[in-house]
């Protein structure tokens, strides 16, 4: 095996447990639907902008479904893995093809916003819509700090190419 790709999955699984752990350090309940609200979607934005769309699906699905396993929510795990590794590909498709600063916030926007849908539909089909509904502004609020917590750790890490070292 190249050291390049050594590199690469301990980079991964680095990342899978600082999503797994974001999502789990604080969790704040929605009755709803009975999800939660927490900071991991920062670490799939993390994830997705220093390594691509294959690893930001990766480590945000199988690191976000793994919290939800871990923390007695094992009935989200499932659309937690499509919605959370969709995320990671969207970011990681979008955040590398832009240079201009405003178009990879964008990409960050837009893959909060998918996560958003994903789970308005998930708790629709299992809840009902009307009650998903009323989670779609808390989802708000976690897709947006995690995009500015998320944009301070990309800026803070990125200058210093932590694959080429």
């Amino acid at each position: 095996m190249k050291e390049d790709n050594v590199k690469r999955i301990v980079y991964g699984a680095f990342m899978m447990a600082l999503v797994t752990i974001g999502t789990m350090v604080i969790q704040i309940p929605t009755p709803a639907t009975k999800g939660y609200i927490n900071v991991g979607d920062s670490f799939i934005f993390l994830s997705s902008a220093l390594f691509g769309p294959t690893m930001g699906f990766v480590t945000g699905g199988i690191g976000s479904a793994l919290a939800d396993l871990l923390s007695g929510y094992a009935y989200w795990a499932p659309w937690t893995f499509i919605i959370k590794g969709i995320e990671g590909l969207i970011v990681g498709l979008m955040y590398k093809k832009y240079s201009k600063e405003y178009l990879k916030v964008a990409s960050l926007i837009i893959g909060a916003l998918w996560m958003v849908l994903g789970y308005y539909l998930a708790g629709g089909i299992m809840y009902g819509f009307k009650a998903s509904l009323v989670d779609v502004p808390s989802n708000l609020i976690q897709g947006f700090a995690s995009i500015i917590i998320g944009y301070i750790l990309i800026r803070l890490i990125s200058p210093h190419n932590i694959l080429k070292k």
